[in-house]
């Protein structure tokens, strides 16, 4: 199995123009600034946060293009590659090997509300199609279908999957895919207000959309805890960011928000695509409180 991915992942905003089109230049920029001034240690377009959902197929090969050529194989590129058939993701996924991605990430199919049954052949069929590792992304709150600790156990014996984000919200998830996976697969937090407590189970590694507001914390919040396991003060550093992460992640409007944040922090990137609009002034005053907060001493 591949240890090539540890550490911070950020799950990239998309950045669009004043008039809702992808930005691919501010993109390019963005990656380079996220590993060469903060370093993260890899990248994901088109998660979530990247709003894969609402881009255009050819949108999506040009992010995946931007990125693999500005990360410049400093750093790995996860592509998302979801859609709603398995013929659309796989289609995808080789779409993103073809184009020099490290890596797939990976959720239920949407809308459908598969079954465990359905998921491990949906699954077994996009292993069958790619030879890069993939990263199953486990967020029922999201899907509606939640890949419980025996499916993700199932799913580790096939040969690319090799990594989880957890997302469920569940801590004791981490602790129980390690138990029953052991080397097999490698889980990376996915619920930014569980990152320390992830950590200290065994997480190897963090995706998160806020680390496109806060990388320099969050790479910092890494180091403490998986690498040096300075817990007192990683805990110290966790309480001051936690009021930034339950603000954007517990307020209904991630993407919204950070990219909010983003533009509060110096990077803009437009607004989220319709359907989503973005933060209002309200929303913007309140985010801006809590960077704030961050910078006193």
């Amino acid at each position: 199995m591949s240890d090539a991915f540890h550490g911070v992942f950020s799950a990239l905003v998309t950045p669009m123009t004043a008039e809702g089109e992808v930005d691919l230049a501010a993109l390019a920029r963005f990656v380079d600034y996220l590993i060469a001034d903060c370093g993260v240690h890899g990248v994901v377009p088109l998660g979530s946060t990247g709003e894969f959902y609402a881009l255009r197929a050819g949108e999506r090969e040009a992010v995946v293009g931007a990125v693999v050529e500005a990360a410049g194989r400093r750093v790995p590129v996860l592509v998302g590659t979801n859609a709603g058939s398995t013929e659309e993701v796989a289609t995808f996924s080789r779409q993103a090997e073809l184009l020099g991605a490290d890596g797939v990430l990976l959720a239920a199919p949407y809308y459908s509300l598969p079954t465990h049954e359905e998921l491990y052949e949906h699954f077994r069929a996009v292993d069958a199609a790619v030879d890069i590792p993939i990263m199953l992304y486990n967020y029922p709150g999201r899907t509606g279908v939640d890949m419980t600790p025996d499916l993700v156990e199932r799913l580790a014996g096939l040969d690319t999957v090799q990594y989880i984000k957890e997302s469920s919200g569940d801590v004791t998830r981490v602790s129980e895919i390690i138990r029953r996976c052991r080397d097999n697969i490698t889980v990376f937090c996915g619920c930014d207000t569980l990152a320390l407590e992830s950590f200290l189970l065994g997480a190897a590694g963090w995706v998160g959309g806020i680390v496109n507001v806060l990388p320099r914390q969050h790479v910092q919040l890494y180091e403490l805890a998986a690498q040096q396991q300075d817990f007192r003060a990683a805990r110290e550093l966790y309480y001051r960011l936690l009021p930034a992460l339950s603000l954007i992640e517990g307020g209904g409007k991630y993407t919204q928000f950070v990219k909010a944040g983003c533009a509060l922090t110096g990077h803009p990137v437009g607004s989220p695509r319709a359907p989503l609009g973005p933060a209002t002034a309200d929303e913007q005053a309140q985010i801006r409180e809590v960077l704030a907060a961050l910078e006193s001493p």
